[in-house]
């Protein structure tokens, strides 16, 4: 199982669904990861909404179903961690923690991810806030790092601009600049960005063009009834397609998709 989201010459895949919903969901979601040859799988088990009223993710029981899913089908588990008080239970349920965009300034949720990563040395995810200078999100990085784990992956999700014709405006600039500037891998979420199932395989293939390290996307089984984000969600089968075509483009680069 893996313990680390980057590896040279290689693009890991994070995928699964936005929220956990069901065990039944994430053990249909992880047997076709692992059919595909992929080793992680995502999802949310508590979900920061905009919307008081939106589904709020199943919390602890959600981390234990993918946790179980992941053991059955060999794959290591991701989820965001969104608060001081759950960052104990998460870190011991799951492979890897993620940062979401809300939580890119809560310094304080920082420190004690990093404090508590530090001697197990688990991955985390950070993402970039939805109106952050990459400056800014390479200083709220290092209160990660300071820590004492070294063991962190940027993720460009996309801006909040002026453009409604997307759900975000896709920074893909944001990966050569990161090369350039950081030591840190990063990775592309092409789902929050993209807002629409049918404009993901476009960025999932810019975002390998550039150079991105790993790549997020949402699977979901029956993105229709999602509890959350269903319309940037893929089927499996379309994801499976999607994942033919980019590893074909990887190759091309002298690259593998894990």
């Amino acid at each position: 199982m893996s313990t680390t989201f980057y590896e040279e010459n290689t693009v890991t895949m994070l995928a699964g669904p936005c929220s956990i919903e069901s065990a039944e969901q994430m053990e249909e979601v992880s047997a076709a990861l692992e059919d595909l040859g992929l080793h992680w799988i995502r999802g949310g088990a508590f979900k920061p909404r905009t919307s008081p009223y939106s589904f709020q993710g199943l919390g602890v029981e959600g981390m234990q179903i993918m946790a179980d899913a992941g053991r059955r089908h060999h794959l290591a588990t991701l989820t965001e961690v969104v608060d001081t008080a759950c960052v104990e239970t998460t870190t011991a349920l799951v492979d890897g923690l993620q940062i979401g965009t809300r939580n890119m300034a809560n310094f304080e949720l920082l420190k004690v991810v990093g404090s508590a990563t530090a001697e197990n040395q688990k991955p985390v995810l950070f993402k970039r806030g939805m109106a952050a200078l990459i400056d800014e999100w390479l200083s709220a990085a290092e209160y990660l790092t300071m820590g004492g784990n070294p063991n962190v992956m940027l993720c460009e999700r996309g801006l909040r601009t002026f453009e409604t014709a997307t759900r975000f405006t896709l920074d893909i600039a944001a990966v050569p600049v990161i090369h350039k500037r950081s030591l840190l891998p990063i990775c592309v979420d092409v789902s929050h960005p993209a807002g629409q199932a049918d404009l993901i395989p476009a960025l999932a293939k810019a975002a390998i063009a550039a150079g991105c390290d790993a790549l997020m996307i949402e699977v979901h089984p029956d993105p229709p009834h999602a509890k959350s984000d269903g319309p940037q969600q893929l089927t499996i089968p379309v994801f499976a397609e999607l994942l033919t075509e980019l590893r074909s483009l990887a190759a091309a680069l002298g690259k593998t998709i894990r």
